[in-house]
Order: C-alpha cells, then sequence, then structure tokens
C-alpha cells in the first residue's frame, strides 16, 4: 500500500493548481487583466496572487505591463505552438469517430473543404453489410448533403438555411447526394476557432431517421466538442448550443 502524500507534496499540487487557475482565468476576448479581475475570476486573494504572478512572470508565463495589468507571456505562445506542430490531427479525430461509430453503428467520416469540393479525410465504417460508401479520399460535392452544407455554413455562406446551421451547429440531410443515403454533420474548429472540417454520421435513410438522430446527437455533439478543445479551440458554444436545445 502506497502511503499517503505528504503535506508538503500537497501543498506543491496547491501552488500548481493556482498557478493554473492564474492562466485560465484568461479568457479568448481579454488584452490584459488587473489585479482585481483576477482575483474575481480565481478567487484567490491578491496577497496570493502577487506571488504567483512574480514565479508567473520569472518564467515568461504572464507579463506585467507598465499599467499593472497583466497578459500572458511569450512562453505560453511557445507552448501552443509546441503542441500544434506535435499535433497529428488523425490523432486526434480518429479514436473518437471509432468511439462514435461502435455507439452509433454507423459511418463516421471526417471531411475538409478544399476549394469548392470537399474532401473525406478520415473514415471509418460500420459494420452493416449495408452502408453509405464513402473512402478517404473521395472527393465530393460542398452544394449537397450534410457535410457540404455545414462546411458552407461555418465556411461564412449567407442565407437562412445556412444561418440555421449556424445556429443549432449540426445539419441533417436525407437523399440529398444519393436518394436513399442520410448523414448528420457538426463542425470541428481549431485555434482561434478555425474550422478544421466536420464530423459526418451516415447511413441508409432507412436507418438514419428522426429517432436515430434524437439517440445519437448527444454523442455527435461530445465528439465535436472534444475534438475542438483537444485542437485548441474553444467548445463553449458547441456545448451551449446543445443544452439550448435540451431545454426546449
Amino acid at each position: 500500500m502506497s502511503a499517503d502524500p505528504s503535506p508538503r507534496s500537497q501543498e506543491g499540487v496547491a501552488v500548481i493548481d493556482r498557478a493554473c487557475a492564474i492562466l485560465f482565468a484568461f479568457k479568448p476576448t481579454d488584452n490584459a487583466l488587473t489585479l482585481a479581475e483576477l482575483a474575481a475570476r480565481t478567487g484567490l486573494y491578491k496577497s496570493t496572487l502577487l506571488r504567483l504572478a512574480g514565479a508567473l512572470i520569472q518564467h515568461r508565463l504572464l507579463v506585467r505591463l507598465d499599467d499593472g495589468r497583466y497578459q500572458l507571456g511569450p512562453a505560453t505562445f511557445m507552448l501552443g505552438a509546441l503542441y500544434q506542430r506535435s499535433l497529428n490531427l488523425g490523432d486526434v479525430v480518429l479514436p473518437l469517430m471509432r468511439e462514435l461509430a461502435e455507439a452509433s453503428s454507423e459511418s463516421v467520416s471526417f471531411y475538409v473543404r478544399d476549394g469548392a469540393v470537399r474532401v473525406c479525410l478520415h473514415r471509418v465504417d460500420s459494420t452493416h453489410a449495408v452502408r453509405f460508401h464513402v473512402h478517404e479520399g473521395d472527393v465530393l460535392p460542398l452544394e449537397s448533403g450534410s457535410g457540404g452544407q455545414t462546411l458552407l455554413a461555418f465556411g461564412g455562406e449567407p442565407g437562412a438555411a445556412f444561418e440555421r446551421i449556424r445556429e443549432d451547429f449540426y445539419c441533417v440531410s436525407v437523399g440529398e447526394r444519393e436518394r436513399d443515403t442520410a448523414g448528420i454533420s457538426m463542425p470541428v474548429f481549431g485555434i482561434q476557432q478555425a474550422l478544421r472540417g466536420v464530423f459526418t454520421l451516415a447511413g441508409p435513410s432507412s436507418r438514419i431517421d428522426d429517432a436515430f438522430v434524437a439517440s445519437n446527437l448527444d454523442a455527435l455533439f461530445d465528439c465535436a466538442a472534444r475534438a475542438t478543445d483537444a485542437l485548441g479551440g474553444d467548445s463553449r458554444a458547441l456545448r451551449d448550443a446543445r443544452h439550448a436545445q435540451q431545454s426546449k
């Protein structure tokens, strides 16, 4: 049996937790924060903030401006850049796609936009003998199918239909590209909320019906949110959209 952590080690973990609370107090829209704003967001005493801020400044994770406000330091950018360079898109999306395919028993694709078309970058097939056949590398139109519609919507395409997709954060299509197929698609975002692609859960329209959408939408939202977080995006808009729909 392992010994309980010593008081000293527990104190060290607490210090790390508080330092992380300071760094994560900054939101994407923040330029700089005052000591009072940091105290309000972290719940830490100003004396504690000042002590921890000094250590973070020393390691270039925080910068103190001439007016006394604080900004994230250059070391945070360096760490973010290292993370991005080490990140392989497939390493993030494929485990989630396998999880979704297993839970739904249908095929999952990840599409990216390439000019006026979309490309299937990754694919996990269902185990059904009858399924929607798409292969990695296949080029499909943007104008039809839930995947293309979602890429257009989050690429800024104007129009009421695309505005609805942007509001709901998903698109369902039935028989648009092929008469007997249906799909549900949802966007995945990265750094600065750049659109990285869309997840599409698709199969024969005899199986992808309203009941299927209702029972699998939570799982699709969860996968898109987790992929967005892992790719450096902010999944709050996705999660908020789902909560809003559930409360209706």
